[in-house]
C-alpha cells in the first residue's frame, strides 16, 4: 500500500506554478490519489503552454489549481534547477503514460483514453496492451473536433463514469485538454485526469517522435516544427519571447534580492 506523498516543491514561472518533479515522484503521487480515491488533474506543461496560461487568466487559474503541473520541457527543467531544485527531471507526457501503465499493472489500474484523431485512441490502447500484457483498458472515446453539445458532453461523462477508470488519459492538445479536465474533474470523480496531448500520436506510431538525444538537448520543439510546420509554427514562434520574459523575470528577481541584502546589511550596522 502506498500513502499519499507530501506536496512537491514548486516554483512560479511567469506566474504559473510548476512542480519540481521527477518521473518516479509524479507516478508515486498519482498512485496516492488512486489509493485515496481523491480526484485531481495533471497539466503536463512545456514552455509554449506557459505562454498560453500567461495570456489567459482562466488558464492560469486552471494550471495553478492542478494536482500537478509538470515540467515537460528542458527549458523549464533548467529554470527549476537554477531556482534551487537540483533534483528535478523532465516529466514528459509519453514517458508518464508508459511508466504509469507499467506501474499500474500489478495494482490493477484501469485506464481510459479520451481524445486523438479518429482511431488513434483505439490504436494507442492496442499498442499499450502489446507492450504491457494484462493492461486493463476501461475504454476509449474520440470526441469530434468541434465543441460538444450539452447532451454529447453528458453522454461522454456517463460513458467514463460507467467505465470506472483510475486514470483518464486526455489527448486533446493544449489548452483544450486543460479546460476539459478542469471542467470535468469533479463530475467524473476519477482519481487522475492527465493531459498528455501528442503522446497519443507518438506511442500509437501515428506521428514521429523526436530522438532522445534531441530531447535531451532541449531541441524537441525544432524537430516537431520540422515535422508539422503549418500546424506548429505559431506555437514555437513565441519561444524567443518566452526567453526574453524569463530573462526579465530573473533580472527583476536578482534586483529584489540585492535590495533585500542591502536593507539587511543596513539594519545590521
Amino acid at each position: 500500500m502506498c500513502s499519499k506523498p507530501a506536496t512537491p516543491p514548486s516554483s512560479k514561472i511567469l506566474g504559473i506554478r510548476v512542480d519540481a518533479l521527477t518521473l518516479p515522484l509524479a507516478v508515486e503521487i498519482i498512485a496516492g490519489w488512486i489509493e485515496a480515491r481523491t480526484s485531481h488533474y495533471v497539466c503536463v506543461t512545456p514552455a509554449h503552454a506557459i505562454m498560453d496560461y500567461r495570456r489567459d487568466p482562466d488558464l492560469m487559474r486552471i494550471a495553478n489549481q492542478s494536482g500537478l503541473t509538470t515540467p515537460d520541457g528542458m527549458s523549464l527543467v533548467w529554470l527549476l534547477r537554477r531556482r534551487g531544485h537540483p533534483q528535478v527531471k523532465r516529466v514528459y507526457g509519453p514517458d508518464l503514460l508508459l511508466t504509469a501503465c507499467e506501474t499500474g499493472l500489478n495494482l490493477g489500474w484501469r485506464h481510459f483514453f479520451y481524445g486523438g484523431a479518429p482511431g488513434v485512441a483505439e490504436k494507442l490502447a492496442a499498442e499499450l496492451q502489446t507492450c504491457f500484457p494484462g493492461l486493463r483498458v476501461a475504454g476509449t472515446h474520440t470526441p469530434p473536433f468541434r465543441p460538444l453539445t450539452p447532451q454529447e458532453d453528458a453522454d461522454v461523462t456517463g460513458i467514463i463514469q460507467t467505465a470506472k477508470p483510475d486514470i483518464v488519459w486526455v489527448g486533446l492538445s493544449s489548452p483544450k485538454q486543460e479546460r476539459w479536465m478542469a471542467a470535468h474533474v469533479d463530475r467524473l470523480q476519477v482519481p487522475a485526469l492527465i493531459g498528455v496531448g501528442a503522446a497519443f500520436d507518438f506511442i500509437s506510431g501515428t506521428k514521429p517522435q523526436a530522438p532522445r538525444w534531441i530531447q535531451h538537448l532541449g531541441m524537441e520543439w525544432l524537430f516537431r516544427l520540422a515535422s508539422e510546420p503549418r500546424r506548429l509554427w505559431r506555437r514555437y514562434a513565441e519561444y524567443p519571447y518566452f526567453g526574453w520574459l524569463i530573462a526579465k523575470q530573473m533580472w527583476a528577481t536578482r534586483d529584489q534580492q540585492a535590495f533585500r541584502d542591502e536593507a539587511q546589511n543596513g539594519d545590521n550596522r
